[in-house]
């Protein structure tokens, strides 16, 4: 290796690549803007979701409940009637839900009010409380 090829690695050895402070609080800068308007339009959409998902499950909840009334001929007193038979009758063909009942996406129980001949069914929302406006309104079809 001649003298001139030697020097050259050596200076090549002796530089280190790197970034400055200045470039990586830029970059930092950066990042921290993005996430400040970015963030805000995540959890919009996850409280979206999760008031998709309440009307899904009520969605689904209503046809199994009418299933019910259409085998037993009323709807039943409570939802756990999907589930269990409270009824003692021959027609039940339970259980009409793959799953146990489910709680709404903030873990609360849905609300089920029925006499037999109509029902109602709601989740609370977010709150877990009747009422409420935005995320905490009540979801129901």
């Amino acid at each position: 290796m001649n003298h001139s090829n030697h020097q050259e690695m050596n200076i090549r050895l002796q530089r280190t690549d790197g970034f400055t402070l200045i470039e990586i609080l830029v970059v930092m800068a950066i990042i921290a803007m993005l996430a400040v308007m970015v963030a805000p339009n995540l959890f919009k959409q996850q409280a979206g979701a999760m008031r998709d998902v309440a009307r899904t499950e009520i969605s689904t909840l209503e046809a199994a409940l009418d299933i019910y009334r259409l085998d037993v001929g009323e709807y039943p007193d409570s939802l756990d009637g999907l589930m269990e038979d409270d009824t003692d009758r021959a027609s039940w063909n339970g259980p009409y839900l793959r799953r146990a009942v489910p709680r709404d996406p903030w873990d609360n129980e849905y609300v089920y009010e029925g006499n037999g001949r109509e029902f109602t069914l709601v989740s609370y929302g977010a709150d877990g409380r009747s009422g409420g406006e935005e995320d905490d309104a009540d979801i129901g079809l």
